[in-house]
């Protein structure tokens, strides 16, 4: 299980994250919300050990990951929310290069690479080079070196920014298909309606701190509300914004 306790965060001196803890379980997919600038980023750079935390700690089945993050990073699959390639290597030799850097045998390298770009629809890509990927291509290719290894955990930032409807359904199917064999995913996204379909449970974050952490159907019954969009409205958007976009159009025509 991973678990974050009491992690914060101060920029000159602002916490821009502020005493959150959750927990991520083995065959659970944990939606993290926020609306920008909330802390979201912050709080998993501070989990993968990009960023050190102000307090608090990261623990992995109850041990500091900061005592050998090496080790943790082994069991760690990670999507960042800027797809940051090497845009010089082809899609086959930036998940070769992902899998020597695991440690993976050579035949278990260009088995699995080839089989995920066959997978994700880029096998007729492979050997092109990722500057000319549309952003939905580097997103799958991405996607495919987080799973290259058989992580224990996964960390998903915005992983269907910029993807086609039948990869993002097809990520759907195999969220539940990595939930179901035991994976603790923790899956950071914009897009509502996807977290809806697919986490058990949400935590919520504003301004830096936790405001909700509970399961998707249960907050909606606590809240009488139909749908995860109108409670994350209501936990942290207190304008009235219907109309605020009323008066948008007006200023539109003056």
């Amino acid at each position: 299980m991973l678990e974050v306790s009491k992690l914060t965060k101060f920029y000159r001196n602002t916490p821009v994250v502020d005493d959150v803890s959750f927990a991520v379980r083995p065959g659970e997919v944990t939606g993290y919300l926020g609306p920008n600038g909330s802390g979201k980023s912050t709080t998993v750079k501070m989990i993968v050990g990009l960023i050190e935390p102000t307090t608090g700690q990261v623990r992995m089945d109850g041990r500091n990951v900061r005592e050998d993050i090496t080790a943790f990073r082994r069991r760690l699959g990670y999507v960042p929310e800027e797809a940051i390639l090497y845009s010089y290597l082809t899609g086959l030799e930036y998940l070769q290069l992902i899998g020597r850097l695991r440690c993976l045998p050579e035949d278990v390298v260009e088995q699995k690479a080839n089989e995920m770009l066959s997978l994700f629809s880029l096998s007729s890509y492979r050997r092109a080079p990722i500057s000319s990927y549309s952003k939905g291509m580097k997103q799958r290719v991405l996607i495919s070196a987080a799973l290259l290894h058989n992580p224990d955990v996964l960390i998903l930032d915005e992983p269907l920014s910029g993807v086609d409807v039948t990869s993002a359904l097809l990520f759907k199917h195999l969220l539940e298909e990595l939930a179901r064999g035991g994976k603790a995913i923790l899956y950071i996204s914009h897009v509502l309606e996807v977290v809806e379909k697919v986490c058990e449970r949400v935590i919520i974050l504003y301004q830096g701190r936790v405001v909700a952490n509970d399961s998707v159907d249960h907050l909606r019954d606590l809240m009488h509300l139909p749908s995860l969009e109108e409670i994350f409205s209501q936990m942290v958007e207190h304008r009235d914004l219907e109309s605020t976009a009323r008066d948008i159009v007006g200023v539109m025509r003056g």
